[in-house]
């Protein structure tokens, strides 16, 4: 066998071991830990759209069980979530996600700019009280997936 044969059946080896443990890790994280995803949204015209990429994503991986999911609300988005002038469709998927264990979180700065209180805002908000864009860069250190719609 000539030296060009060796090592490239070396080389060919090599690549075959390491895509098998790549694969096998992959493998093994995903058996074990949730996938993390946060979704950012500021946009008032991208609620309903939001909502309904959220429910997709919880439906597509067979449910909440299988799935890590933050919202970050922040800015003229925030309105929509208002408990006073909510629709009843953003109530109850709120409501569903909340009791799916999907954060729902306000922008601190924004509800002082609005003038609201959590008790202002459809049930199962939290505070985002550094901000909303604090949030998300923490969840993203937090190795949160990051989604913007």
């Amino acid at each position: 066998m000539n030296r060009r044969n060796i090592l490239w059946s070396a080389v060919s080896a090599f690549g075959a071991a390491f895509g098998v443990s790549r694969a096998q890790a992959a493998t093994e994280a995903g058996a074990g830990n949730k996938l993390r995803v946060v979704y950012h949204l500021s946009d008032a015209e991208k609620v309903n759209f939001v909502l309904g990429n959220i429910q997709n994503h919880i439906d597509g991986v067979g449910g909440p069980e299988h799935v890590t999911i933050a919202l970050v609300i922040h800015g003229p988005a925030l309105k929509a979530f208002h408990w006073a002038q909510a629709n009843p469709d953003i109530s109850k998927r709120v409501g569903d996600f909340s009791r799916d264990g999907v954060e729902l979180a306000a922008c601190g700065n924004t509800m002082k700019a609005q003038n609201v209180t959590l008790t202002d805002l459809l049930p199962g908000f939290v505070s985002a009280e550094k901000g909303g864009v604090v949030r998300l860069a923490e969840l993203q250190s937090q190795g949160y997936l990051y989604l913007r719609p």
